[in-house]
């Protein structure tokens, strides 16, 4: 009996972990850099960073978020403020987050953390990808399959959650696969998932 090697490789992602809004810095006022809580998310994805403000007069003022994206790559965002006691989201996505320098000090408490867009690397590389597996989360949702970072990357697929808790979804990609040439990502909102498997060579 003759047995083959596969050159298929697998990942898997399992992130249930909910939004955190005082996760990497906790009812502070900073002058400039804050001392950080934590600089990492709980559950290994890349987060989408809020900057959370309690006082007021702080229209204006900023956070510099400084860390590595989802291919360890080094990333940088500007997050401004829009008034009192209100939340500003980011856009790019941070696996780490090494510090958080503020412009000026705040008038009352600030908190930084994250929300529930989240986003992992599958490969760093030129990948094709083969098939994937989704254990769909209570709720409905989208994955979306990025040729490059989620950032500045193409989408060139997206996969649907059913939307029942535990209910799996398995597809083979035909022909030779999927190809992405600057290294495969995905992005989801968490609570949408359990659990993905994502088969690529």
């Amino acid at each position: 009996m003759t047995s083959y090697a596969s050159d298929v490789s697998v990942l898997t992602i399992s992130d249930e972990v909910a939004a955190d809004a005082d996760r990497l810095v906790t009812a502070a006022r900073p002058n400039t850099s804050a001392t950080m809580a934590n600089t990492t998310f709980a559950g290994g994805a890349a987060r989408n960073v809020t900057v959370s403000t309690a006082g007021t007069g702080d229209n204006g003022k900023t956070n510099t978020i400084v860390g590595t994206d989802v291919f360890g790559n080094a990333l940088t965002e500007v997050i401004t403020s829009t008034g009192s006691a209100e939340a500003v989201d980011g856009a790019k996505y941070f696996k780490t987050v090494t510090s958080v320098t503020s412009s000026a000090q705040f008038a009352a408490n600030i908190e930084v953390g994250s929300i529930a867009s989240a986003a992992q690397a599958v490969h760093g590389g030129r990948a094709r990808l083969m098939g994937y597996s989704i254990v769909s989360g209570g709720t409905a949702g989208i994955v979306e399959f990025v040729d490059g970072t989620p950032e500045s990357g193409t989408t060139l697929m997206n996969a649907r959650t059913i939307g029942t808790d535990n209910t799996t979804v398995d597809h083979t990609v035909p022909g030779g696969g999927i190809l992405f040439e600057s290294g495969m990502s995905v992005k989801y909102t968490v609570g949408t998932i359990d659990m993905m498997h994502f088969y690529f060579g």
